[in-house]
């Protein structure tokens, strides 16, 4: 049986792994172990399939439509993206030379993808690792006292969109008409504000901690460190300050009650997540599957060539008590 060649680690440095042998009819592959997937999903928070030989766009695109219920499209995106198929991504436009730290994919937004797949088409020459890092055990290992102050208060992203940094207006919002954009807001609790010059900028206030809706497991489910200006790289972070200001930069976190998040909480964040991180080496063909709010992940620098194509499925709203909304971002 396919799960007699699944192998687990007494104490784990790699994610999980599923060794299997090359097919030539992936789809028909996928559909018959789906449940097999799930089930080494929801155990694991994240499975590394190697040895499935996906070649194509079209092989994962293949691979989504029977592992997924149905595909999720990007909306918020932080840095762009090529869309190749229905729910289907390149990887984020991001320098090689810079790590991409751990992030729940679309954690700010209202509604984000509960299931993500990467694959493997072309492997860099040196890094550039999807690791992953389980979201209860950083949970637990992060200090009580930070952890209770934003499951309280959650924080605050807040956002001023260009046509230099990160994904444009236009590609966040699948549209550059104003008034679509504004819907959009109004309807997923983000305040807006059109600058003088035409940009746009947003704040939307979430909650830091999530239960999963399957399990019930508390995760710690958002980007207050990966989006924050103390994750950039030094020069990065001196650049835009001077480029856009201090209140303008492209994005950026702060506690829920409108607090700057300090340098050493950030840090803290970071290295508990370093702590948690299992990692394996991109292999051309490999699968990864993940569950994004009980599995972070990040993109390690890299050298030479890389193509990981995301797909993003099964969407989740948010529940609960509602945030602001409607209000203008000032």
């Amino acid at each position: 049986m396919l799960s007699a060649l699944f192998r687990k680690q007494a104490t784990p440095t790699e994610p999980a792994t599923l060794q299997v042998g090359s097919t030539a009819d992936v789809e028909a592959w996928a559909a018959d172990q789906r449940d097999t997937l799930h089930g080494l999903v929801a155990e694991h928070g994240a499975l590394m399939v190697r040895g499935l030989g996906l070649r194509t766009v079209a092989d994962v695109a293949a691979v989504l439509r029977q592992v997924a219920t149905r595909p999720a499209t990007e909306r918020e995106a932080f840095a762009a993206r090529e869309n190749y198929a229905e729910g289907v991504y390149s990887s984020s436009a991001w320098p090689a030379a810079q790590t991409m730290c751990m992030h729940h994919e679309l954690s700010y937004a209202a509604q984000f993808p509960g299931l993500l797949l990467f694959a493997c088409l072309r492997p860099p020459t040196e890094g550039g690792a999807t690791a992953v890092a389980d979201s209860t055990a950083v949970l637990e290992a992060l200090p009580a006292g930070l952890v209770e102050r934003f499951e309280r208060e959650g924080w605050l992203l807040t956002r001023t969109y260009n046509d230099e940094i990160g994904a444009t207006c236009t590609q966040a919002f699948g549209t550059a008409d104003r008034s679509g954009i504004e819907a959009y807001c109004r309807a997923n609790a983000v305040e807006w504000a059109w600058q003088p010059d035409g940009s746009l900028r947003t704040r939307q206030h979430r909650g830091a901690v999530m239960n999963h809706p399957v399990t019930g497991r508390r995760c710690w489910f958002n980007q207050i460190a990966f989006l924050n200006e103390w994750t950039m790289a030094p020069e990065v972070r001196e650049f835009l300050i001077e480029e856009y200001g201090p209140d303008d930069l492209p994005f950026n976190t702060r506690f829920g009650n409108g607090d700057p998040v300090p340098p050493d909480v950030v840090e803290q964040i970071n290295k508990v997540y370093e702590a948690h991180t299992l990692r394996r080496p991109w292999q051309t063909g490999d699968l990864m599957l993940v569950d994004n709010i009980r599995t972070a992940h990040s993109r390690e620098a890299y050298v030479g060539p890389r193509d990981v194509v995301v797909a993003m499925a099964d969407p989740v709203r948010r529940t609960g008590p509602a945030p602001r909304t409607g209000r203008t971002a000032a």
